[in-house]
């Protein structure tokens, strides 16, 4: 499944769209270089997720985890800095793969390996200074109810940002 933004704040509000519809156990990894938009996805799942409007989403990337409380934990884990999964083996990453949450995982191609099988991976690639195309692939089983819903969010996009103001 592939979507396009050619916003900062289109990437954010699927990436809401997204959130609304994850579930306690999903783990979603976002692949991208670097300034693709990863930490405005997430910004946007974490929201969907329902945090708190006023809560600032940033990357963790010198904490390496940050936690949120939405309508269900969030784990946002940043593994930029990480030497590859050995480093992750040692942050303890099985904890933050918690069934009663959702971890979302920037710079996931780091640690593939580690991965758990059922993940959702939304690798982001740069079209040009603001466009970006969003390709996610459901790795391992997931439910078609599921599938479909999220399918259809991407397909919807955010139409209120593509409004004429």
């Amino acid at each position: 499944m592939r979507a396009v933004s050619n916003s900062p704040e289109r990437t954010r509000k699927l990436g809401e769209a997204l959130g609304r519809l994850l579930a306690k156990g999903d783990v979603i990894a976002l692949v991208g270089e670097l300034g693709s938009g990863k930490t405005v996805l997430a910004q946007g799942l974490a929201h969907g997720l329902g945090i708190d409007p006023d809560e600032y989403v940033s990357s963790p990337s010198f904490a390496l985890v940050n936690q949120y409380r939405g309508r269900i934990p969030i784990y946002h884990i940043d593994t930029y800095r990480l030497g590859g999964a050995v480093d992750m083996v040692a942050l303890g990453y099985e904890e933050y793969f918690e069934p009663n949450g959702v971890t979302i995982i920037e710079w996931a191609d780091k640690v593939e390996e580690l991965l758990p099988e059922k993940c959702l991976v939304i690798t982001i690639e740069m079209l040009d200074r603001t466009s970006r195309e969003l390709n996610v692939e459901f790795a391992g089983t997931w439910p078609e109810k599921s599938v479909a819903a999220i399918e259809e969010a991407l397909a919807a996009g955010a139409p209120e940002i593509d409004r004429p103001r």
